[in-house]
């Protein structure tokens, strides 16, 4: 009776990652838990320890009911500006689900325009655990994708500080200069017009 009850409502957390950088695209996850497999130890991704993170991802991918990740990429940050691009991701992820969740839950105060009834949670991340799994997966699958980025401008320590405005990446912004993953209508990129591609 109760695998019926849980089976009636398809709830989905859904959070991003990787507002506040200065460079690479911006990251969603959407995550619906399996109510079988209660999965010990989710908490907001920011306060855990990246291998936390890694193995907390894993777990999720293999015993969450669904879950989907994706991604706006810098042109869109820079076209329409981070929020818009961050609920483009958004909607993304919640559009590669493999069927329709009845309720989507979202971190913070804004959430993407769906065809599903949508509420946003403040502190979401640390108090809903679908969102704190969708925060996990949208945190490590950017991660990894700075590292990537990292192999291709090495001078920039995106594996370090993954784009965020460390004085590291000023510095390595002010004598290297813009490279085509840096948000340009973000306003310390803006400033520096010796552009290096």
């Amino acid at each position: 009776m109760h695998s019926a009850l849980t089976q009636t409502q398809l709830v989905c957390g859904v959070d991003e990652a990787g507002r506040g950088p200065l460079a690479g695209p911006v990251y969603a996850a959407c995550v619906i838990l399996d109510a079988c497999h209660k999965i010990d130890g989710l908490a907001d991704s920011k306060q855990l320890s990246e291998k936390r993170r890694a193995e907390l991802a894993n777990t999720i991918k293999q015993y969450a009911k669904a879950w989907a990740v994706a991604s706006a990429s810098v042109s869109e940050i820079d076209r329409l500006n981070i929020l818009q691009a961050t609920l483009l991701a958004m909607k993304r992820a919640v559009e590669q689900l493999p069927y329709k969740p009845d309720l989507v839950m979202v971190d913070g105060k804004h959430g993407p325009m769906l065809e599903i009834t949508v509420h946003t949670v403040i502190k979401g991340d640390a108090l809903i655990p679908e969102i704190s799994a969708a925060s996990i997966l949208a945190k490590t699958a950017r991660d990894a994708e700075m590292k990537i980025l990292h192999q291709r401008f090495p001078d920039y320590g995106f594996d370090r500080h993954k784009g965020y405005p460390t004085k590291r990446h000023i510095a390595a912004l002010q004598t290297y200069g813009i490279t085509e993953i840096h948000r340009r209508s973000f306003a310390p990129v803006k400033t520096i017009d010796n552009i290096k591609r």
